[in-house]
């Protein structure tokens, strides 16, 4: 069963990686790896184990499934939400309240501008949606395709580097604040600084060989205008309701997917209304029911597929013979003779941290974090608890890691997707920036890591 299970594995994920060749959407096949990898394990218990009790079988796979589905369910809820935020201030123009702003024409000025304003939007919004609203900036403030692409390239970078370090900047740091690995405020501090690094430095190095400035493509107009106050209105209540999700799990103990719904029905009921009061030139204003018409569905449905089957792979418990591997070649651990609790010493979850983020740069760090999770799961006795400085640098890593390769996070596929960046291109001109940048905020987190949080006493507590 278990080469079965691997092998379909392995094979659903190359499919996903090579989704542009075969011309076969990633979700569709991450939602029939889902369901394979689930009816592959229940079969093959079924058929070759002449000892099972069916009827304790069967009830034992709902439970699982049940119990999986919902821990799945938790981050599908969250990102339909979020997204749904974000489109609806993108149909009400609210961006153009920021991207109006920006008016030189340097490229080492715009270059500077646009990665920064996506590192901090990134950590607001999420890594994705920040990509596609940056590039539908570029498209704005530079007319030549390369040059584009070559900016298009350091958003992806900034996009990523943004969403590391914050609970919701990412699907992975969403996937480990709502799995309880880490905590609003020590995620936070722990890993801004290396993912400031992440981003500095290739900027820094591309700064050198820009010169000039860039031409502006003509501008057009299209479509039905929002009234200014309308576009503030809801772009500050969209980021007001994002923002507030941490505080509302805060305050109510309750799951962020909550919060977001919260935040997300308290904006649908103003849209209404304005909506309802407001028309120009005989053109209703968006709601929440026509920005869910053009949501982007795939995109959670592919979270949902891939999710499902990394827990089928935790169920059979491939996942914890991997832990077990890496743990034997990676880690060592000290086990108390009167508790016999065991602890880790040295630094060889750095090591593990650092491959799993090139591997993400492979394939998509989605279900490498999920496998990670489900090789580490906390309670009681659990090798690495909540707010261990490996799941700060294993979401840096994952995180961050996704820029080497086009193709190696949710932001790099859609930028590919919007201006048809081709992967080689990518690789020449971004992924030795991209690799710059990774390592240096990989040994910012280390050394900050191992000398202030665990030297200076404020910051310990703080964290």
């Amino acid at each position: 069963m278990v080469p079965l299970l691997v092998t379909v594995f392995v094979l659903g994920y190359a499919c996903i990686a090579l989704e542009h060749p075969l011309k076969i959407n990633k979700t569709a096949t991450a939602l029939l790896l889902g369901v394979l990898t689930w009816a592959i394990f229940s079969f093959c218990n079924i058929a070759f184990d002449p000892t099972l009790d069916h009827e304790a079988w069967r009830a034992f796979m709902s439970e699982q499934l049940i119990e999986n589905l919902g821990d799945t369910a938790e981050i599908v809820f969250f990102l339909l939400g979020a997204m749904t935020i974000v489109t609806l201030i993108e149909d009400y123009q609210g961006f153009r309240v920021i991207t109006d702003k920006i008016t030189t024409t340097n490229k080492k000025k715009l270059l500077w501008v646009v990665s920064i304003l996506t590192f901090f939007l990134s950590a607001l919004l999420d890594n994705m949606t920040t990509a596609i609203v940056m590039v539908a900036l570029l498209r704005k403030l530079i007319a030549d395709q390369k040059e584009r692409w070559l900016f298009a390239g350091m958003v992806i970078l900034a996009a990523n580097a943004g969403g590391a370090w914050s609970p919701i900047g990412d699907v992975t740091t969403i996937m480990l604040w709502i799995g309880g690995q880490v905590t609003t405020v020590n995620i936070m501090v722990k890993t801004i600084v290396a993912s400031l690094a992440c981003l500095v430095v290739p900027c820094i190095i591309l700064g050198f060989t820009l010169k000039g400035d860039v031409e502006r493509p003509a501008e057009s107009h299209s479509g039905i205008e929002i009234p200014e106050r309308f576009r503030r209105l809801v772009l500050i209540m969209g980021v007001c309701a994002l923002v507030f999700v941490p505080i509302f799990k805060t305050i109510t103990h309750l799951p962020p997917y909550l919060g977001m719904l919260f935040g997300l029905s308290i904006l649908w009921i103003t849209t209404e209304i304005i909506s309802r009061k407001y028309s120009n030139g005989g053109h209703t204003l968006p709601t929440a029911v026509s920005t869910l018409e053009h949501i982007d569905t795939p995109t959670i449905l592919f979270f949902l597929g891939i999710l499902m089957a990394v827990s089928c792979l935790k169920v059979s418990g491939i996942l914890g013979s991997l832990a077990g591997g890496l743990n034997d070649a990676f880690l060592t651990t000290n086990v108390d003779p009167i508790t016999g609790v065991t602890t880790v010493t040295g630094g060889g979850f750095y090591i593990i941290g650092t491959i799993i983020g090139v591997l993400s740069s492979i394939v998509d760090n989605v279900p490498l974090v999920a496998a990670v999770m489900g090789m580490y799961p906390l309670g009681d006795g659990a090798l690495f608890a909540t707010n261990h400085p490996f799941w700060e640098y294993l979401a840096y890593c994952a995180g961050t890691g996704g820029s080497l390769l086009i193709i190696g996070s949710a932001a790099g596929v859609a930028v590919m997707g919007m201006e048809k960046i081709d992967f080689i291109w990518y690789l020449k001109k971004i992924s030795l920036l991209a690799l710059a940048g990774y390592l240096a905020g990989a040994a910012v987190y280390i050394l900050m890591d191992v000398t202030l949080f665990e030297k200076v006493e404020w910051l310990r507590n703080l964290v």
